[in-house]
């Protein structure tokens, strides 16, 4: 289930210890019920979006929502040392995937479907401007979020950093960097896969210590990110021998 409707509902679904993503509620409706609810959420460092009742009426599924709809997530996340402890359980240097503000959950369920082919250790994924692990990701991933274990992060650029203290170094993928044949893609990796429209921000791509582009012959000159992910995966499988 992707969203749970309704303030009881909503609310046991939070003392129950579900992963709300994000919280839909009825703008200026601060009764006691929704103010409860709000507590929840926060305490859960959950997404709140203040919206109109027309657009909560779109977003119900059921006509009921009273106020109040939670997206729930289908799986629940892991954490980055757990993935950092897969791969040294595994003797292997880490190979993770992460991902900055990718928004289509196609995009995201095909990534973890490669991700999990490759042998990559786990996914990083942004709380904000991202897809949830919805159904629609699942059904994407054709079975690999069963084996992927998949972390969220607040901030991706703080995370790259931490990771780099623990040996990893990262590669992006960007149009303007060095083609991915000429670097060395082997050890501690972090791949980054940026968003579908605008790439990778900024501020990831100076943390970053190589950028890699992927040599394209056709008249366009992008990739569908989870394309893109797939190519720069299997450079960094065929390097790894």
């Amino acid at each position: 289930m992707d969203k749970i409707e309704g303030r009881n509902a909503v609310l046991e679904a939070y003392r129950s210890g579900r992963t709300v993503d994000k919280l839909f509620v009825l703008d200026r409706c601060m009764d006691g019920p929704i103010r409860s609810i709000l507590r929840e959420a926060k305490k859960h460092d959950t997404i709140i979006n203040y919206v109109t009742r027309e657009r909560l009426d779109e977003l119900s599924e059921t006509g009921h929502h009273q106020g109040v709809i939670a997206q729930v997530t289908a799986y629940e996340y892991t954490d980055v040392d757990a993935i950092l402890a897969r791969a040294e359980e595994k003797g292997e240097p880490p190979f993770l995937v992460l991902l900055d503000e990718i928004e289509d959950p196609h995009n995201l369920g095909a990534i973890i479907r490669s991700a999990c082919l490759a042998g990559a250790h786990g996914v990083i994924v942004t709380k904000h401007r991202a897809a949830g692990l919805t159904s629609t990701v699942v059904r994407a991933s054709a079975g690999a979020l069963n084996y992927v274990p998949v972390a969220k992060v607040t901030n991706l650029s703080k995370t790259i950093e931490e990771l780099k203290s623990k040996g990893l170094w990262f590669v992006c993928a960007d149009m303007g960097g060095t083609r991915m044949y000429d670097l060395d893609l082997k050890g501690p990796i972090g791949l980054v896969i940026g968003n579908e429209g605008e790439g990778v921000s900024r501020l990831v791509r100076e943390k970053c210590d190589f950028i890699a582009s992927i040599p394209m012959k056709g008249e366009i000159d992008s990739l569908n990110a989870s394309v893109a992910a797939g190519v720069l995966m299997y450079e960094i499988v065929r390097q790894r021998g």
